[in-house]
């Protein structure tokens, strides 16, 4: 099976993009299985349209994270969807769910979880190294293959967690920095992990952001609310090659560029 995630969507320029790109690296990749992070598809949150042409441009499932809740809108959508995902330790009664089971190619069934980090995030959420450990202990034998994204702000925390689900899921990535690095491996154990695959929206900007505004903002200026750069986009992810039994043979980072027309 091969397995293709894609980083931080970021403004309808990054939706635009995606219609524009995601179906043909699915074909030229081969890719059986798609999951998109979408939760700065709004910038900060992402709505249900939005949602939905996320979906419509070829999403299996559509994870998010710090921002899952930044439009209210989305509350309702997340009730009603099993295949959009809001990190699985936030609090119990967050709306929503955290992780879910999929059928993928050949009959596979995939249990994809999203996980939020700790490090230097404004929040407390619930330890996602124990959550993990519960989320695969309450499903086994209900899944054939593991998979994890882990939204977090340290390179640490996301390289401990690669490790600590190393043997246990198939394939491991991280979001939330919109900077994709340049660490693809297979574990000792056989999972596949990269430590950010990156950011889908604009190449010439600031995490998405326009660059004016996010130097101002570093130099101490005034400026107003963050607005996504314009021009030429790239979608960024990784496409992991994931055996029946659980193994990630190979991790291939992915980065195309889309031109504004």
């Amino acid at each position: 099976m091969k397995l293709l995630v894609i980083g931080d969507v970021v403004g309808e320029a990054g939706i635009d993009a995606l219609h524009g790109l995601l179906r043909r690296i699915k074909r030229d990749t081969g890719a059986d299985f798609v999951i998109v992070n979408g939760e700065n598809a709004a910038g900060n949150g992402v709505l249900p349209r939005q949602a939905d042409d996320i979906f419509a441009a070829g999403a299996d499932v559509i994870t998010l994270g710090n921002h899952a809740f930044g439009k209210q809108q989305i509350v309702p959508y997340l009730d009603s969807r099993s295949d959009v995902l809001r990190p699985a330790n936030l609090a119990p009664q967050s709306p929503g769910r955290g992780w879910g089971i999929y059928d993928g190619p050949q009959g596979m069934r995939l249990l994809v979880m999203n996980l939020i980090g700790r490090c230097d995030m404004k929040y407390g959420p619930d330890n996602p190294f124990l959550c993990a450990d519960r989320i695969l202990k309450e499903n086994e034998g209900m899944y054939d293959v593991a998979l994890a994204e882990i939204h977090a702000n340290a390179t640490s925390e996301k390289l401990a967690m690669g490790y600590y689900l190393d043997g246990r899921a198939a394939a491991v990535w991280g979001t939330h920095t919109h900077v994709q690095t340049a660490d693809e491996r297979v574990n000792p154990k056989g999972t596949g992990y990269i430590t950010d695959i990156g950011m889908t929206g604009p190449i010439v900007s600031v995490l998405g952001v326009r660059v004016e505004q996010s130097i101002a903002m570093f130099r101490g200026d005034l400026t107003e609310y963050f607005k996504t750069a314009e021009g030429d986009c790239a979608v960024a992810g990784a496409l992991f090659d994931i055996t029946r039994n659980g193994k990630c043979n190979s991790v291939t980072r992915v980065w195309e560029r889309w031109n504004v027309r």
